[in-house]
């Protein structure tokens, strides 16, 4: 009978049940470092640029972005893509390999989680404020024409996706608060006094029998098999709002599995930046150890080269179709006025993920987090190229116009990561990171498997020993 072969243990070190428990809590219970301080601080200083930014939008009008007739999609779409991106890699972590029994998902997947909710909401800022008037926004709902509003256009992507994003953020917060439960029960018996009370109010009363974990996993086995359909559904509607077009370089096919796969590998990139500092300010690296990021290096490979096969494929549609506006947007895309932003793009979304070839690239740390911050930037520049430089030369030269983004654009992008880090940094330090209870699952699976290995080594039969002493024995070692 074949036999999976021993994988490397997903927790390195001396280890046990109480010892996970002291490591992860003790960000919850203890101190913030100065680091937890510095990054806070300048997280909340970039908030307050938000808030400048937006005040002033809604006091004076959208007309203080720098968009024109030509160009009225700019970097307000631009980043509402890129963001919605960024949050896909939370649920693919959580709910896609929770079904597929990934056990490597369970020292990533509760950060994920939070950054797939905080970045959904910083993407729904940028619709919402480009509406123009956000206090008419019930506007896009099914309500009565007694309320002075029309019917919605259920025709159109742009309503799609209110009802896919909405329903991706409920699915995810609801799924994320789920697999808190059991931590905040753990965080409530070891707290005092009002502390105590808080954590065992949001805890519902979790007490950790056998009655209460299998409703856990029922309840999380049914919430990932929700969630799996928004991983392809939500960015597929997204990429509706282009395809649906006439504009040239938009109207194509390819654009549903392109967005989707751009958004898997952006999301992963910003996981492993998010992973790789935290591992280190939080001295974490016991748990989140070089093996997970080798396995999420190889996944942003396997999703980087597909977004580098989606251009390839573009360029050649583009020429094969004979249409001369379609071969005009992409030879324009390249050697236009926005080369610069296309051979960005190019640089970071294709040629720098074919690096993760080389194993010792995936398992160095500082060649990972700053090829991490490549490919977020590659994402980027890929969403401004695909809105801008298909917009900015039209079908008529009288209606060719340049876009360049204004103060409150730039302070509005600025201002969103703040939106982001801040929401991130109060995770970090009133919630734990890894999920616990999950972790020590793994750990006795770990242990397990280095047992066999050994005794397969040293050519012991466990059956014919005593477990009592040779079992406590090698799991001494282990630990």
């Amino acid at each position: 009978m074949y036999e999976s072969p021993i994988r490397r243990p997903l927790i390195t070190g001396e280890t046990s049940y109480a010892k996970i428990t002291e490591d992860i809590a003790q960000t919850v219970e203890g101190k913030p470092t100065k680091w937890w301080y510095l990054g806070f601080i300048v997280s909340v200083a970039a908030l307050g640029l938000w808030f400048l930014t937006v005040g002033y939008l809604l006091f004076t009008g959208v007309g203080v972005w720098g968009l024109n007739k030509t160009v009225d999609w700019g970097w307000d779409i631009t980043n509402f893509v890129w963001w919605v991106g960024i949050g896909h890699a939370g649920t693919l972590i959580s709910a896609i390999l929770l079904l597929f029994r990934q056990k490597w998902r369970t020292a990533v997947n509760r950060s994920a989680e939070a950054m797939t909710i905080f970045a959904v909401i910083c993407a729904g800022s940028y619709p919402l404020l480009h509406a123009g008037r956000p206090w008419v926004i019930y506007w896009v709902f099914p309500l009565p024409n007694t309320y002075g509003s029309l019917w919605a256009n259920f025709n159109s992507p742009l309503l799609w996706d209110v009802f896919a994003i909405s329903t991706y953020l409920t699915v995810s917060v609801v799924f994320w608060y789920v697999g808190l439960i059991p931590d905040l029960a753990t965080i409530r018996d070891r707290a005092t006094g009002l502390r105590r009370k808080i954590y065992g109010f949001f805890s519902f009363g979790w007490n950790g029998s056998a009655k209460a974990w299998q409703r856990f996993e029922s309840v999380s086995l049914i919430l990932a098999g929700l969630a799996t359909p928004l991983v392809l559904s939500v960015h597929t509607i997204v990429s509706m709002d282009f395809a649906t077009s006439v504009i040239p370089g938009w109207h194509t096919t390819i654009f549903p599995p392109y967005f989707v796969a751009g958004a898997v590998f952006s999301g992963f990139a910003m996981v492993l930046t998010l992973l790789i500092i935290m591992r280190k300010a939080m001295r974490l690296e016991q748990y989140i150890t070089i093996n997970h990021i080798d396995v999420m290096n190889k996944i942003i490979l396997v999703t980087g080269s597909i977004v580098g096969s989606a251009y390839i494929t573009e360029f050649f549609i583009a020429w094969y179709s004979a249409v001369p506006y379609e071969r005009y947007a992409f030879i324009n895309r390249a050697f236009g006025p926005y080369w610069w932003a296309y051979w960005a793009m190019m640089t970071c979304n294709v040629i720098t993920p074919q690096l993760f070839w080389s194993q010792k690239l995936r398992r160095n740390i500082t060649a990972v987090f700053i090829i991490s911050i490549f490919v977020n930037i590659g994402m980027w520049f890929e969403r401004f190229v695909i809105i801008v430089t298909s917009l900015h030369r039209d079908y008529l030269p009288s209606s060719w116009a340049m876009y360049s983004p204004s103060w409150v654009e730039i302070g509005m992008f600025i201002g969103s990561q703040g939106l982001f880090f801040t929401l991130f940094f109060l995770f970090a330090k009133f919630v734990p990171v890894i999920a616990i209870a999950e972790v020590k699952s793994v750990a006795k699976s770990s242990a397990s498997q280095y047992i066999k290995k050994t005794a397969d080594q040293e050519g012991v039969d466990l059956k014919e020993l005593n477990p009592q002493v040779v079992v406590p024995q090698l799991i001494d070692q282990y630990e």
